[in-house]
Order: structure tokens, then C-alpha cells, then sequence
């Protein structure tokens, strides 16, 4: 039977009348395309209206690069990040919401691919059309090349946006080779990475609260990836799923609720540093945040419809029902993204420049310097990272959610570990977030108490609460082929990489080697002139005293940790490392990155600021790595009892036959050495 012929049998000689039914391919592949214009239409639509209305695309006053480019860069703009999002959310399912190597992971792969490639057209436009813009020169005339070569070279923006399209093209390239959710993991870091330079550009680059702008704006367009792209790549592989459908979606709901609750409260603050009074809410910028607001409070209501009740109707077999209301949700998504690129194009009330007469600390680091430290200061001038804000309060939550699972199931989790997890919390936000954080980007002082704290405070208090021993006891299993967060965790600890990094003589020389690898070459500098170094540097220090707790201190599985007196031994050494490093910066006469901290306006010796930074290092610094080891010989003490226990059980259990055959060898060498004749003791024991 044709394709072209209906479903009911064929006669001879009978003609066929009525509709004709094509294939169920054919339905599929024309209800997607059906979708993808209308997603087309709803972006695009709601972009022109919110342009209209705020009169963003206005021809310029003073050079105007004419109405293609005005209309035509935030069109491509909408596009990219349109597929950014997709590109983003396709991964994510691959990774850890789809079965592994199921039709609908491939399908996913493919659809992140083909974003991916629309991504990296769309933002070639944008670069050019942006270039374009900058000048004020239309496409096409006279120079208009030349401009874009000098645009891409010359200006940090230009080169910001090809650092975009290149790493959009490098995505692309990398998904094609995807296969399995470690590659769709890693591409999806990926793309976290490539959106970096876009966080920089636009209102957060030029914000008063620059870093809190920037964070928070990284943050939230990552939250729309996860939620938005994803939502949307599951709508476009939903039938492939067939019967695994239910699952799926509810895996995708969990963590679209994460999702979700970072877009929002990312949201809040970035429109916190753009609106700078109550009336801004009524200018033509506060009225595009409120339209947003409205739909994602929207968006919200139906995620919990979804929760509350598609769920249920999915798993009993109610998929079309489902479907309808995931493609209104993403047509409400593409328009949303649209009048986010529409808010991008407005101005904001709170202007994106420095005063007129800057310090020079808002020269150098685009803040006023804060006032002179005192003790209090450094705990109440608080300085909101975003970022790890954001991080702690998924680290507290998550915890205690795994702690309500076993405590529901009836299982024990010690107090203790929960004590000391939050402990290490609090001190990672106090950290980071506190005034210490405030004075530590002008003070080498503080910076180097931060240091510290980070590396040798924060760490041991999160290990001790064996973060990985509670996951591995709450996260449920996967039954379904899908790399569940549970399985993620598995392969993560058991990693060649995690097994190099957590080697005794590794650890400890990337804890020690660290000090003098960033502050002696050009990272401490790029740590304190820009915001993604300073992150990665915090990063970098936690992670490396993480490994190094772990090895010491730790009690979750995955590490082959070296007997007590090694322990002690190799702690011993990086004290001496880093008492070291303490009495090099307090004796040393040549200032760290003199040109920044000379030119910040303090009217300080930053000399004598140095040497009590070192001062820190050798004497501060000590005191968490006796208490690491207290804690060792603590841990070790314990290791005995519980050894001598077992022994003692075990001579329960066998009425002593160790210690009987222990004396019985005594005393045939005894007799032996009484009757050389005797037979030799051979037997001993094994204990």
C-alpha cells in the first residue's frame, strides 16, 4: 500500500475516498516543523513588540547604521541565544535525563548539533551586525570591511563576541562526536564556558555592582538553558520516548525546578543593579522586566501543574495531553527569550558608566574603595559574590533534602557530619561574601586571609560531612539506562582523574605547589584585574584544599588513603611548605603586583601590607593544619579501638584460638629448646 493510500482496506476496483491519513512519520516530522515556525514566530513577534513599544530599534541621532542593522541585530541576537539554549538543554538531557544510547538520546544529540550550527551562523550575524552598530556605518558601504577587522581586533567587545562564535563552531564540531553522556556532559560544560564572554558584554559589563551584574547574568542564562532548552529538546524527542516518557519528564522535573528557582532569584538581582528606584519599574526598561516577570511566574504555575498533575496523567498513558501543554510552555519561553534580547537593546535607568571624575579604585577595579578596615568592617562590609551565594545555598539545601530522605526511610545520618557540613557552609559564604571578600580584591592582607580560609578552613568542615557517602545512600537509582544523578556521582569518584587527583603526593603538591605556581607568574594579577580570574582562583583553592582533606581526613569512598603515620608525616611537610612560603612574603623586599595595589588610592605602604599578608601565611595559616593534625591523630585513635574491638569479638567468637595457639608455639619451642630432639614449632599464627 502507498504511502498516499488511506488506512482502510482497498477493494478492487473500488476508489478510495475520503481524508487521507499519511504515515505516522510523516505526522511526527510535520507536527515538529509545525512547531519550530510557531517557536519561530513567537520569539521574533514578541521581540518586534517590545522594540516598538520602548522604541530601542530608533534610527540614532547621531550615526545610524540604518534599519536593517537596528531591526536585524537583535532579530540574530534572539536567534543565537534561542539556540544556545537548545544547544544547552539538548546536553543536559543526553547527560543525565535520557536513557544512554536510546533513540531519543540520539535524537536529542542531533537536535543539539543542528542548534549548535544555528548558533554559530546566528552569532557570525550577530558579530557582524554588531560591528555594524558600534560604527554607525550601514552594511555594505564604504569601509564597512575594514571596521569589522578592526572591531574584531581592536575592541574588547568585538573580540569577546568571535570568542563566542568561534566556541559556538568548536561546540558544534564537539557535538558531532558526541556518543554517550560523558561526551554530552563535557560539551555542556562547554558551553557554560563559551557563554562567559557574553556575561561581559551588554548592562552587566558596564553595571555599578559589576561583579554581582555579571554572576548573576552567567548564571541566569545558564538556568534558562537548562529549563528552557530543555523543556524544549523534550518536547522535540517526546516521541521517541514512547512508554519511558513519564520517567524522563520526571527526572527533567526535578531538575527544571532547580532550574528555575536560580533563573528567578538570578533574575531579581540583576534587575536589582539595573533599577535603581521604585519609579524605574515604570520606565520603558522596568516595564519589559515586569512582562518577563509575568511570564516566568507564568511559566512557574505551569511547572507546577506538571508536578501536581500532567505527571500522574503521563504515567497513565495521557502523553498528548502533555504535549500540548509542554509546546505552549516553550512557545511562551521563545517569546520570553525575545523580549529578554528586546530588554538588552533598552536602556537601563541606572546608567552603564563610571562617575565623572572617578578614584582611581573605580579606574582599577570599577568600585569605590571601602573604608579603612577595622575588625567589624571585615565581618559587616559585605560584598555579594552571586556565585557563591548561589552555590551554598544548592550545597545546604541539597544536603538537608538527603537527610530528610534517610530520615524518612528510616535510616540514621550522624548529627554530627550534618553540623559540620553547614558549619563549612556558613564559613564558605562568610568567605566569599563577607567584608573579608570586600577587602581581600585591594588588600593583599585580607586577600591572603581569604586564601587561607578557603584552602585550609572551609574544606575539612565539608569533608567531615561526607558529602559523597550521603549521596550515594539517598539518590535513588536509575532503572532506566538513564545516567541519574546517583550514577553521575559513581562515575565521577571512581574517574581515573579523581583517582590521580586524590593520590597522597598528588594532592599535596597541588596544594603546596599552587602557592607559589599563582602568585609568582601572571595568575595572581589576572585574579585581581578580572572577575572570571579572581572566580577561578577561588575555585581553584578550594578544590585543591578539598582534595587535600580528603586525603587526610576524609571517611567517603573512592580514595586510597596512606596509613596514620604517613598522614601525619605529609602534613608535617606542607606545614613547613607553607611556613615557608610566610617567611619569604615577610622578608622579602619586592611587592607582588606593585603597579595595582600602589595605583588603587589606599595611601598605604603596600610593602608592610605584603609582610603581614605573610605574616598570615605562617603564623595564621598553622593553626587549621594543627587542627587537621588533631584530627588525624583523633581519627587514628579511633582506627585502634575499632581494630581492638574486632580482635576481641573475634576471640569471643573462637574462645581465643589465637592466643591458644600463640602459647601452644611457645611451648613446643620451650620444649625444644630443652630437648633438641623435638619436633620443630611450625604452626603460628596468623594474627
Amino acid at each position: 500500500m502507498s504511502p498516499a493510500t488511506s488506512s482502510r482496506t482497498r477493494r478492487p476496483g473500488r476508489q478510495v475516498r475520503g481524508p487521507v491519513d499519511p504515515p505516522a512519520p510523516t505526522r511526527a516530522v510535520t507536527r515538529s516543523a509545525t512547531t519550530a515556525a510557531a517557536v519561530v514566530v513567537a520569539l521574533l513577534g514578541a521581540l518586534a513588540v517590545a522594540l516598538a513599544a520602548t522604541g530601542a530599534a530608533a534610527p540614532s541621532v547621531l550615526a545610524d547604521p540604518g534599519a536593517g542593522v537596528r531591526w536585524g541585530l537583535p532579530a540574530a541576537r534572539a536567534v543565537a541565544d534561542l539556540a544556545a539554549a537548545v544547544t544547552l538543554g539538548g546536553l543536559v538531557l543526553v547527560a543525565g535525563v535520557l536513557p544512554a544510547r536510546s533513540p531519543a538520546a540520539v535524537a536529542a544529540t542531533r537536535l543539539a548539533l543542528a542548534a549548535a550550527v544555528t548558533w554559530t551562523v546566528a552569532g557570525g550575524f550577530v558579530l557582524l551586525l554588531t560591528a555594524a552598530d558600534v560604527t554607525g556605518r550601514p552594511l555594505g558601504t564604504p569601509g564597512s570591511a575594514g571596521d569589522l577587522g578592526v572591531f574584531v581586533t581592536d575592541v574588547d567587545l568585538g573580540r569577546q563576541l568571535a570568542f563566542v562564535v568561534l566556541g559556538a563552531a568548536l561546540v558544534a564540531t564537539v557535538v558531532a562526536g558526541v556518543r554517550g553522556p560523558g561526551g554530552a556532559a563535557a560539551s555542556a560544560v562547554l558551553v557554560g564556558v563559551v557563554l562567559v564572554p557574553l556575561a561581559l558584554t551588554g548592562h552587566a559589563a558596564g553595571a555599578a555592582d559589576h561583579e554581582v551584574a555579571v554572576s548573576a547574568w552567567w548564571l541566569h542564562v545558564l538556568a534558562v538553558g537548562v529549563w528552557a532548552g530543555g523543556l524544549a529538546a523534550l518536547a522535540a524527542v517526546a516521541g521517541s520516548l514512547g512508554t519511558g516518557l513519564a520517567a524522563a519528564a520526571s527526572r527533567f522535573s526535578v531538575l527544571a525546578g532547580w532550574a528555575y528557582a536560580l533563573l528567578v532569584a538570578t533574575g531579581v538581582a540583576t534587575a536589582a543593579t539595573r533599577l535603581g528606584t521604585w519609579a524605574d519599574v515604570l520606565s520603558s526598561y522596568g516595564l519589559l522586566v515586569l512582562a518577563k516577570t509575568a511570564a516566568a511566574l507564568a511559566l512557574g504555575v505551569a511547572g507546577w501543574w506538571h508536578r501536581r498533575v500532567t505527571l500522574t496523567a503521563l504515567a497513565a498513558g495521557a502523553g498528548a495531553a502533555f504535549r500540548r501543554l509542554v509546546a505552549g510552555e516553550v512557545l511562551v519561553m521563545a517569546g520570553t527569550i525575545g523580549v529578554a534580547v528586546a530588554l538588552s537593546r533598552t536602556a537601563a535607568p541606572v546608567p552603564d558608566v563610571l562617575p565623572t571624575t572617578p578614584t582611581p579604585a573605580e579606574v582599577v577595579t570599577g568600585e569605590p574603595l571601602p573604608p579603612p578596615p577595622t575588625a567589624l568592617r571585615y565581618l559587616t562590609e559585605a560584598s555579594w559574590d552571586v556565585l557563591w551565594v548561589a552555590a551554598v545555598a544548592v550545597l545546604v539545601v541539597a544536603y538537608l533534602l538527603g537527610v530528610r530522605r534517610l530520615t524518612v526511610r528510616g535510616d540514621r545520618w550522624p548529627v554530627g557530619r550534618t553540623l559540620t557540613w553547614l558549619a563549612g557552609c556558613a564559613a564558605l559564604l562568610a568567605v566569599t561574601s563577607s567584608g573579608l571578600a570586600r577587602y581581600a580584591d585591594v588588600l593583599f592582607s585580607a586577600h591572603m586571609v581569604q586564601h587561607m580560609a578557603l584552602s585550609m578552613v572551609v574544606p575539612p568542615l565539608l569533608v567531615l560531612g561526607a558529602p559523597v557517602t550521603l549521596a550515594l545512600r539517598a539518590l535513588p537509582r536509575s532503572t532506566d539506562g538513564a545516567r541519574g544523578p546517583r550514577e553521575w556521582v559513581q562515575v565521577l569518584v571512581g574517574s581515573r582523574v579523581a583517582r590521580v587527583a586524590t593520590q597522597p603526593v598528588v594532592a599535596a603538591v597541588v596544594f603546596t605547589g599552587s602557592l607559589i605556581v599563582f602568585y609568582y607568574s601572571e595568575l595572581f594579577g589576572l585574579a585581581l584585574r578580572t572577575h572570571v580570574g579572581h572566580e577561578l582562583m577561588m575555585i581553584h583553592f578550594l578544590l585543591a584544599g578539598y582534595l587535600f582533606a580528603l586525603v587526610l581526613v576524609g571517611v567517603d569512598p573512592g580514595v586510597k588513603r596512606p596509613p596514620y603515620p604517613l598522614r601525619l608525616v605529609l602534613l608535617f611537610a606542607t606545614m613547613a611548605f607553607h611556613a615557608f612560603f610566610g617567611v619569604a612574603l615577610l622578608t622579602g623586599d619586592a611587592v607582588l603586583e606593585a603597579d595595582y595595589f600602589s595605583s588603587l588610592g589606599w595611601g598605604i605602604d603596600v610593602l608592610a601590607d605584603q609582610r603581614d599578608g605573610g605574616a598570615v601565611a605562617w603564623a595564621v595559616g598553622e593553626i587549621p593544619t594543627l587542627g587537621l593534625a588533631m584530627l588525624v591523630a583523633v581519627q587514628w585513635y579511633r582506627s585502634d579501638v575499632r581494630e581492638a574491638r574486632r580482635v576481641d569479638r573475634a576471640a569471643d567468637r573462637d574462645h581465643d584460638a589465637d592466643l591458644t595457639a600463640y602459647n601452644a608455639m611457645l611451648g613446643r619451642l620451650a620444649e625444644q629448646d630443652r630437648d633438641p630432639a623435638a619436633p620443630a614449632a611450625r604452626d603460628t599464627p596468623s594474627r
